[in-house]
């Protein structure tokens, strides 16, 4: 695969925590550790925000190309102006704020706290948010798809309806035996993928066109070691937004796998990135993966070499991953 990149001239100073395409074009929302929350136009290599907080920032999500939200370690959400860079807060959770959505259909913004709270804000009213209590359980990740809200906590997915969110629609108990890392919905699908602290990855399929689609479970990145499995975390999984069946998984170790859901096939592991993969996203039209790699303060072998962000560009005739094009994206330049 050729691969060209950028040197850092101002590196983003601490880890990131989330990579987020824009649901129209080709910017790239970066919220990380040092505080600031960054916009870059991938198309022409500029960065053309950087909004910084007054805490690390440990997840983000688009409204729309104008509007953006990050959860912070104080607790709050916060609100940004993508053209003026002008911030706000719309409310807060009583422990660190880890996830959060927009939901388009409702108008709502969802979040996840270490509080056990789902809470919900609507964004066209000035009133208290709704909230969901989790008992026993802190949420360990959030993944939105129309109306369902996914929720994993302890070993459990909760699917809400967020037009009755009183209670969980659909509670699925998870035989994986351990902590989920990472849960992501299946585009045009009722179904979801989690992946673990050990390196399985399980997949919940209901595809509306073959109902004989089913669960199963696989280790994403098995490395043995002196004969036994050598256990990896996962830390993302990225769906293709225009074939379902494509997807891509990250590890603590590195290392991106392109897989097909429908086959149960993996159809290529990329040559190893220089840290952790922590985050992985699709841009809108599925043309570009954007790869996160960083230190995550989870493997003590990690580097504290700054954080890099690659575009890899996809295979026209298929979608998948294939042997093109690869550009690092650097905070090289900041449009006026």
């Amino acid at each position: 695969m050729e691969e060209s990149f950028l040197e850092f001239q101002n590196p983003i100073c601490d880890a990131i925590s989330r990579i987020r395409f824009a649901p129209q074009s080709n910017n790239l929302l970066i919220s990380s550790w040092d505080c600031s929350l960054r916009l870059y136009d991938v198309d022409g290599c500029v960065l053309r925000l950087e909004a910084p907080t007054e805490a690390a920032l440990l997840d983000c999500c688009f409204q729309n190309e104008s509007i953006a939200f990050s959860a912070g370690s104080d607790c709050y959400i916060r609100r940004y102006d993508l053209h003026s860079g002008i911030q706000d807060t719309i409310g807060n959770h009583d422990d660190l704020a880890i996830c959060v959505e927009f939901c388009e259909e409702t108008y709502q913004v969802v979040s996840a706290g270490w509080d056990n709270k789902i809470m919900l804000w609507d964004m066209r009213m000035k009133r208290a948010p709704g909230c969901v209590k989790l008992l026993g359980a802190e949420v360990e990740s959030m993944s939105l798809s129309i109306f369902n809200l996914l929720v994993s906590a302890g070993p459990s997915v909760n699917t809400y309806d967020l037009r009755m969110s009183e209670r969980p629609v659909q509670e699925e108990q998870l035989s994986m035996g351990v902590q989920i890392k990472c849960l992501r919905s299946i585009p045009k699908s009722k179904g979801f993928a989690v992946g673990s602290i050990d390196g399985r990855v399980t997949l919940d399929i209901s595809y509306t066109s073959n109902s004989n689609d089913n669960g199963y479970t696989f280790r994403c990145h098995p490395k043995s070691k002196k004969g036994r499995d050598h256990l990896v975390a996962v830390n993302d999984i990225a769906f293709n937004p225009i074939i379902c069946s494509a997807f891509v998984t990250c590890d603590a170790e590195g290392y991106v796998s392109s897989w097909d859901a429908q086959s149960r096939r993996r159809l290529f592991e990329l040559p190893r990135y220089p840290n952790s993969v922590v985050s992985l996203s699709y841009n809108h039209k599925g043309q570009l993966l954007a790869v996160a790699s960083s230190y995550a303060y989870q493997e003590r072998i990690e580097k504290e070499d700054p954080p890099q962000i690659f575009i890899h560009v996809m295979d026209d005739n298929n979608g998948f991953l294939s042997s093109g094009t690869s550009r690092n994206i650097t905070k090289n330049q900041k449009a006026d």
